[in-house]
């Protein structure tokens, strides 16, 4: 079991008129995977939703929970929050807002999601990599369209990507560098860290992993 649950954090819902939308798999390592239903397959629980089907060992899943969503509130302008200027006119988004949200959803630290956008396109929603990766989590448009999602707006970038970051933290919840592992799948794939059995010897991604660390430390201070 992995040792670094240490940053899953704990939401408090505001009490507020709520729409029933699906449910979660509470899993025994404190992470949270959101699906419309589930269905028990032998030793395996498979969730299901629009993004597909994910199947995970039923010893780690420690229960459900019916989904309640709140529509968040208008934001509040935000005077530090980045502004874009494309050919539409302004873009005009919080980060901050953008990954409490997803973070609520897929029960991951907002904080690391935040470092992911922050590493990732430095809160540019309209980055395009070499590699045609978009946006501010910058998907590639395959993986985007599996998820269902428009790479190019900012809160459906956020939410996907903190979707598929969650389903990588649940690949590799058995391992004591788990999040390491999801963070270095999150940049070169999780057939690279599969081979290398951890984090792969690329440069890039080891210096990736770095940064989004430190980030996460300095937003948890």
């Amino acid at each position: 079991m992995s040792h670094h649950i240490v940053l899953v954090s704990a939401f408090t819902v505001v009490a507020a008129p709520v729409v029933q939308a699906g449910e979660y798999a509470v899993l025994t390592n404190g992470f949270r995977l959101h699906a419309d239903r589930h269905e028990l397959l032998g030793d395996q629980i498979r969730l299901y939703d629009k993004g597909g089907v994910t199947a995970v060992s039923a010893a780690t899943v420690g229960g459900f929970e019916t989904e309640e969503y709140t529509p968040p509130p208008p934001p509040a302008p935000v005077s530090t929050a980045p502004t874009v200027i494309d050919d539409v006119g302004p873009v005009r988004f919080s980060p901050v807002q953008l990954s409490e949200s997803a973070g609520r959803k897929h029960g991951i630290p907002s904080e690391l999601i935040q470092s992911v956008m922050a590493t990732e396109s430095a809160y540019n929603p309209r980055a395009v990599s070499p590699k045609g990766a978009l946006g501010l989590m910058q998907l590639m448009p395959g993986t985007a369209r599996v998820l269902g999602a428009d790479p190019l707006v900012p809160a459906q970038n956020v939410d996907a990507g903190a979707k598929y970051l969650s389903q990588l933290l649940v690949k590799y919840q058995d391992n004591d560098d788990q999040v390491l592992r999801a963070l270095a799948a999150y940049n070169a794939g999780p057939g690279a860290v599969d081979r290398y059995h951890g984090v792969p010897p690329y440069r890039e991604t080891r210096e990736y992993v770095k940064r989004v660390l430190k980030t996460y430390h300095k937003l948890k201070k």
